[in-house]
């Protein structure tokens, strides 16, 4: 009998976490050979291998102790990469050869698919003059726009990661920039962004007071401090960023307080980072773990909570010396500090089993209660592990107990680390689990509420037939499996019937028991009032959360999905139908991209349509022609033919069409061949086509391609610049742009959960 709860829990795993021979035939039979293989990996250099690779095993049986993506992919597999999700690099130096030394560090790390953090509060503003060169500085903007190309050709080279964080200090002086970067769509999509905000400035918001932008010691502008918050507060309501980091209160609240300072975090903020920091992340499932669901006695099972956290430690902090590094400095860092973050998801779940309204005040207070479990039997596993292997390396009993968490926990917990130290410095954190969430059966993701109960999933065959199967969250599923058709009751709510101040609720009642910090989207209807929207920030800050991130659907981050049928969901049968209704999709990295293990086959005919370009120095024109396939109802590019009877042309534009058309024929996000071919500029010059200045033929031929995807809905039109794309005849598609779907899989299913753009459908997820 299969372990899977759901046909999407297999699929996931057989895409992204099976263990398979380079020519694709499976070495993992089951899940349960992929337990074992990462249980034997991590137990390989304790003393007793054999005793710990049962126990790290039974944690991971039925899904109850869930490592993260990485883990889960890599440990045991003989392969040379890294088993850390994200880094944060090191400080960029204030010099041009400072600024590609990290520019290299940053390529090398992502090459082991890393995804990475970086201030760039570090770099002069724009304009401040570059002593011996008699020149002024660029910014750090236009650096960004640098790390931004590096990481779509580090992706398009075949990467499955391509997430950054970028964060910049509210008092530098090109705040005002970095905050409307992302109005231009077309800009740093490779980035998520936040303001690195601090606690001056919150009480300067507060008491509408001057606030100075400086540099090096100099004041460059004098502005009023709300306003530069309204600013900001615009720009989320606007475009969904950039997010507000509290970096003040990270730095207070730090274990670590007393050897590092935090300036950034990876990219989905979960985990605030000194230089050269790495994250090391994996879930405890809650919602495996409530005894007798939908009763009276119902409850959280105390005693299994606790072996687990303990087991999953342990696990986590052999991951420390198992895993490979893209660079020694990270792996320097890893191993002085052994920082680990443990996490929960399927607590929506957990609470509606328990019949919790999430949200409320009883949810929130049995949300403190179970991660404040969680701390405990964290802090007290790493101090056994101390006594048996040794304290991390930089620990320093008397400032580490006068920091951070510890100064929380009750006299047994501080005792136990004074007499005998602490393996890890910092324990606990919420990462994003929208993957594997899926991949354990639908449990809710992190903290986040249910986002639906049930929706249709459309499964796309190998003979390019499609199936549909309904997708039930796991707590739905067991009251149906126990109640039939009975109706949901009434503390069964999801993200579309939840206020925003409900989510801050959960977010700061989780906060005070994690020492990193939380990955959630705080959901705002899209008509909420400006103001309401900036009280959630306020309300977050005020509440004690270390960062904010919220999500509301708008015209340029589109409204991404919606319930047919009942929203709120109150019956179990039918299940609500997630459609898209606006698939314009919010600016956050092109992170995660998933390629088909084959190449689509080619059905017998394709519509599409042939475009004439012609470029002034040859005397022939280059037609174009550009077809399509429909995939769930919706197209994408297929293939490219470039033609022309320039027969100087001939050679390379037969292996462009062959290119391209590989490319496409592989699926995932295929707009970076646009941004790709739009960049190249010929030696010999350009041309100026209907009045715009085009670098290069290949340039051109990029623009085409680009107008295409936008008219059959691929790409979203504003912002990318059309106007300096050449005009050509053509024979377009029939049917109006319907904004962008799920680059992996084609179907408009894509949500803001943790963060992070998430499909529902395939489990793609832009941060990873």
């Amino acid at each position: 009998m299969s372990r899977f709860a759901a046909p999407i829990a297999e699929q996931i795993w057989d895409m992204k976490y099976r263990l398979k021979a380079e020519d694709g035939s499976p070495k993992d039979l089951t899940v349960e050979d992929s337990w074992r293989r990462i249980a034997r990996d991590l137990a390989r250099n304790e003393t007793d291998p054999d005793l710990w690779e049962d126990r790290f095993y039974a944690a991971l049986e039925d899904f109850r102790f869930l490592p993260a993506g990485r883990i889960t992919a890599g440990a045991g597999t003989g392969r040379r990469v890294t088993l850390f999700n994200c880094f944060v690099m090191g400080t960029i130096p204030d010099s041009m050869g400072g600024i590609f030394d990290m520019l290299k560090e940053a390529a090398l790390t992502m090459q082991q698919g890393g995804g990475i953090g970086f201030d760039f509060s570090t770099i002069r503003p724009r304009g401040a003059p570059v002593a011996g060169v008699a020149a002024d500085a660029s910014g750090p903007l236009s650096f960004m726009d640098v790390w931004d190309a590096m990481c779509r050709t580090i992706m398009s080279a075949g990467s499955r990661r391509g997430a950054m964080m970028a964060t910049m200090r509210c008092d530098h002086p090109d705040i005002e920039d970095f905050i409307s970067a992302k109005a231009d769509p077309a800009r740093l999509r490779m980035f998520n962004m936040s303001v690195l905000v601090s606690d001056p400035f919150m009480q300067s918001v507060r008491d509408d007071g001057p606030w100075e932008l400086t540099f090096g010691g100099r004041i460059y502008h004098t502005v009023q401090a709300r306003d530069l918050w309204n600013r900001i507060m615009r720009a989320t309501y606007d475009y969904a960023e950039p997010g507000v980091i509290f970096i003040d209160r990270i730095n207070a609240a730090n274990n670590l307080a007393y050897c590092e300072t935090i300036a950034a975090t990876n990219p989905c903020g979960e985990q605030p980072l000194p230089p050269y920091g790495a994250c090391l992340l994996g879930s405890v499932n809650l919602a495996r773990l409530v005894a007798d669901p939908f009763s009276d006695k119902a409850r959280l099972d105390a005693g299994a909570l606790s072996d687990l956290v303990a087991v999953a430690v342990r696990m986590m902090d052999n991951v420390v010396d198992a895993s490979l590094f893209p660079l020694p400095r990270q792996e320097a860092e890893a191993k002085a500090k052994r920082r680990i973050g443990l996490g929960v998801t399927g607590l929506a779940d957990a609470l509606l089993m328990l019949g919790l309204r999430y949200g409320s005040d009883a949810a929130a207070a049995q949300t403190g209660e179970w991660l404040h479990a969680i701390a405990r039997a964290a802090y007290l596993a790493s101090v056994d592990l101390a006594r048996e292997k040794g304290a991390f390396p930089l620990f320093d009993a008397e400032k580490y107990l006068a920091s951070g968490t510890m100064q929380r926990m009750d006299e047994e917990v501080r005792e136990a680390v004074r007499e005998h130290g602490i393996r890890n410095a910092l324990l606990t954190s919420i990462a994003p689990t929208g993957t594997i969430s899926l991949y354990a059966g639908k449990v809710s993701s992190g903290i986040e509420p249910v986002f639906a109960y049930a929706y249709t999933r459309k499964v796309l065959q190998k003979d390019g037939s499609r199936t549909e199967e309904e997708v039930v969250d796991y707590a739905v599923q067991m009251w149906r499996d126990r109640f039939g058709d009975t109706p949901l009751p009434d503390h069964f709510v999801n993200a579309q019937t939840l206020s925003p101040l409900e989510h801050v609720r959960m977010q700061a009642a989780a906060q005070q028991w994690v020492d990193s910090s939380i990955s959630k989207t705080i959901n705002c209807p899209e008509d909420i009032a400006f103001q309401d929207f900036k009280d959630v920030y306020m309300q977050a800050w005020e509440a004690g959360c270390k960062g904010c991130t919220t999500y509301r659907p708008n015209d340029v981050t589109g409204s991404v999905l919606s319930l047919s049928g009942d929203g709120a969901g109150k019956s179990a049968a039918p299940a609500p139908e997630i459609r898209a209704t606006d698939a314009g999709e919010p600016q956050t990295p092109h992170g995660d991209v998933i390629y088909m293990s084959e190449p689509l086959d080619r059905p017998g005919a394709l519509d599409g349509a042939t475009y004439k370009v012609k470029w002034p120095d040859s005397e022939h024109a280059i037609y174009i022609t550009i077809n399509d396939i429909v995939l769930n109802g919706h197209r994408r590019p297929f293939e490219v033919f470039i033609n022309s009877k320039n027969m100087e042309h001939f050679a390379w534009t037969v292996a462009l069409t062959r290119m391209i058309s590989a490319v496409f024929r592989r699926g995932g996000d295929v707009s970076f061949v646009v941004e790709e071919l739009k960049a190249v500029f010929d030696p010999r010059g350009g041309a100026w086509m209907q009045g715009r200045y085009i670098p290069s033929i290949l340039a051109a031929i990029g623009g085409v391609i680009e107008r295409h995807m936008i008219a059959i809905g691929f790409l979203a039109g504003e912002g990318l610049g059309l106007k300096a794309d050449p005009q050509a005849q053509a024979v377009g598609p029939d049917g109006p742009p319907r904004g962008r779907a799920c680059p992996s899989c084609g179907q408009y299913e894509m949500r803001m959960v943790e963060g992070c753009m998430t499909c529902a459908s395939c489990g793609f997820s832009k941060c990873g």
